[in-house]
């Protein structure tokens, strides 16, 4: 019998795009839900979490309880996005696999791998064009192929502005093969009061895709 959706781990893909805080907040929101993800941070996308959030990748293995652990630093937020203890972190450590982007003898470089599907947060323009043009350069690309190719669920969320017309093209082509494209846009219409309720608003789209329950917006229509 075929394990139930909500069984399956998902697949988390970090590559250059800027916009790491996304990635980081969607990974402790699906560790939070005690959902299994099979996590792969290109390069680049260790370099930009470097760059905008101060978190040392070098070794992705070893890093991922400094993104568990981590909190956008705004102490009036902190209500909304609580800092997560050491031991907090490790606990949800558990749920986490990570895999070098180099690796295509992983499980989610197969089809046979059954998972609940992919997210590539944030999406950089190059790993977009690999993914459309089924290079395979490396793990992410490999593993987006694979949930196009089986039919399953692969969101892709680029952060870019403005855009050029193969860039569009690209996210075109995305859509077409059957991906969600997510374009990480915030909303300002859920009662904006923090940098947080921004980020929020595009990690709470993501797992809305994803079927995973959240209430990180006050959604439109509502009652308080």
């Amino acid at each position: 019998m075929a394990a139930a959706t909500e069984e399956l781990p998902l697949v988390l893909a970090i590559t250059g795009a800027s916009g790491a805080v996304y990635a980081v907040r969607l990974l402790q929101c699906l560790a939070d839900a005690s959902i299994p993800v099979h996590m792969v941070i290109s390069p680049s996308g260790a370099t930009v979490m470097q760059q905008e959030l101060g978190l040392n990748l070098s070794n992705p293995k070893s890093g991922v309880s400094d993104l568990l652990r981590y909190s956008w630093p705004d102490k009036s937020t902190q209500a909304q996005w609580p800092e997560r203890t050491s031991d907090t972190a490790e606990s949800a450590r558990k749920w986490i696999t990570v895999h070098d982007y180099r690796d295509y003898m992983t499980p989610i470089a197969s089809g046979s791998f059954l998972t609940r599907g992919m997210v590539i947060c944030p999406c950089s323009g190059a790993t977009l064009s690999g993914v459309v043009h089924a290079t395979g350069n490396n793990l992410i690309q490999r593993a987006a192929d694979v949930h196009l190719k089986e039919h399953r669920k692969l969101i892709v969320v680029p952060r870019e502005t403005p855009m050029s017309v193969f860039q569009l093209e690209n996210m075109q082509r995305a859509a077409q093969a059957g991906a969600i494209v997510l374009p990480a846009m915030p909303g300002w219409y859920h009662g904006v009061r923090s940098v947080v309720d921004l980020i929020d608003f595009v990690v709470g789209r993501i797992l809305d895709h994803l079927q995973v329950p959240n209430k990180l917006v006050h959604r439109w229509g509502q009652s308080e």
